[in-house]
């Protein structure tokens, strides 16, 4: 499976493809798709859907992952992140992708083994994982790459609830 990972934000929003099934997985792009913050929010956001519609001409995903977003404590920074993920999951719908997020804590816990991980943890796994020279910079890519192999490991929840319901009722 093809997975294009989005670790969103407004001033770099971390992009990663691998190809993936379990128990293995391998780079195939990644990179970060950076806005000004001298733009306006609307500027940056057609500037984010233009770059993530490229990836997906470029490298073909059959699925996106995307971070959820979490609250934090600057509300703002919280609202734009929440923009640049609203534009990525529309941009991945319309592409005809399955769509799925996944929690921060569900990523640390694909890839490292515990909910808890910090930031080098998940950097170190994922270096390891797609057998990197070195580690993705910045830390956004190194993300991006952890979300698209949690969805290539995982799955969406919501589509592995709809087939256990499927096959409970005898569909």
């Amino acid at each position: 499976m093809r997975v294009i990972g989005i670790d969103p934000g407004l001033t770099r929003c971390g992009v990663g493809v691998v190809d993936a099934r379990i128990g293995r997985a391998s780079l195939v792009a990644v990179g970060v798709i950076r806005t000004p913050a001298s733009r306006s929010t609307p500027d940056r956001l057609v500037t984010i859907e233009a770059e993530l519609l490229r990836w997906i001409e470029e490298y073909r995903p059959e699925a996106m992952a995307i971070e959820r977003v979490f609250a934090q404590q600057n509300l703002h920074s919280v609202a734009d992140t929440m923009q640049a993920a609203g534009v990525a999951s529309l941009v991945g719908a319309r592409a005809g992708l399955e769509v799925a997020y996944h929690t921060p804590s569900e990523v640390k816990a694909a890839v490292t083994g515990s909910g808890t991980a910090d930031k080098a943890q998940v950097t170190l796994m994922v270096t390891r994982i797609l057998r990197l020279a070195g580690p993705p910079k910045p830390a956004d890519a190194a993300d991006a790459l952890a979300i698209a192999v949690t969805h290539a490991w995982r799955g969406p929840r919501t589509n592995r609830y709809a087939a256990a319901v499927a096959a409970l009722k005898g569909k």
